[in-house]
């Protein structure tokens, strides 16, 4: 089950949000993922989640006195006063018999509930691991699958070499930080570095520098290298009529295949696959527009 600790996300936001530890230090249960999104469990009063984290700000810090038991038998997870108010003392109280974590912030409480919301999203996303080498190119998160062996680590130094950048060699973890959007990163232990067969482990950034990785990229295209088996045909069609899709998470994302063999030079079509993706995105499909051109041509020889 994904869950945060209190203790953990009152320290990685004690700065950025001026949290102050008021009462219930004993307390610190986890906040977890459950049937509800990460987003649904963070806001102003919200009775109907015992796992969710409160946030009064000073309109609510006015009424709430009214209701501090109350508020405090639905178990949330934490309680944070903003808007720079005082804790009413009998939610001090209450938190403190209760042992439920009772914070204060300076800051508004619509923002209190905006970074907490996101912060949750991020460490609460479902997630996985895939094998491959995942690339900014031209903006673009590229994911480079295919069997070992096909040349995908080569393929990304290659795109390196040509000003792309390298977010993750081998190993890449994924994340669903939207309804639709997923975000790829590297593990910590393999980053900067990139294996590449006969020359062994290579650090990115201390060859091609500070501009050669990056940290991390939402992963819009999947490019799949196939290498055909003996006395086979092609394993791409060569006119692909119709779109290819992988899906990852329950986000479905567009897949290319790029047939490999001898003499192919793999990075100017993975920048080509790339640049048609931006295109398709702005509204512009090649594949479109010349059967739309065929067609023309076909009426018109008709008449």
């Amino acid at each position: 089950m994904l869950q945060v600790n209190v203790a953990r996300l009152h320290e990685d936001n004690r700065e950025a949000l001026s949290l102050a530890w008021v009462a219930g230090r004993e307390g610190g249960t986890a906040v977890r993922r459950e049937a509800a999104a990460a987003a649904a469990l963070i806001g102003h009063l919200n009775l109907t989640h015992p796992n969710s984290i409160q946030v009064i700000g000073a309109f609510e810090a006015g009424i709430v006195g009214g209701f501090v038991e109350r508020l405090l038998e639905s178990h949330p997870a934490a309680v944070i006063v903003a808007d720079g108010v005082a804790p009413p003392p009998a939610l001090v109280e209450s938190a403190t018999r209760t042992r439920t974590p009772l914070f204060t912030s300076p800051l508004p409480a619509p923002k209190v509930i905006e970074k907490l919301a996101r912060y949750l999203a991020k460490l609460l996303a479902e997630s996985t691991e895939l094998h491959g080498v995942f690339m900014d190119v031209l903006g673009l998160g590229v994911l480079i699958t295919g069997e070992s062996g096909v040349g995908k680590s080569e393929l990304g130094l290659e795109l390196i070499s040509r000003g792309h950048g390298l977010v993750a060699d081998d190993v890449v973890e994924v994340s669903r930080i939207g309804e639709a959007v997923l975000e790829g990163r590297c593990p910590p232990l393999l980053k900067d570095f990139i294996e590449v067969r006969g020359l062994g482990v290579l650090n990115i950034r201390t060859i091609f520098g500070e501009t050669a990785v990056r940290r991390k990229m939402k992963l819009r295209l999947v490019a799949h290298l196939a290498r055909p088996a003996p006395g086979s045909r092609d394993p791409a069609e060569r006119l692909p009529l119709a779109a290819i899709a992988e899906e990852i998470l329950g986000v479905t994302v567009r897949k290319v295949i790029i047939p490999v063999a001898a003499g192919r030079n793999l990075a100017v079509l993975v920048e080509a696959a790339v640049r048609n993706e931006i295109l398709k995105l702005r509204g512009i499909d090649s594949m479109a527009e010349f059967l739309a051109r065929q067609t023309q041509a076909i009426h018109k020889g008709d008449k």
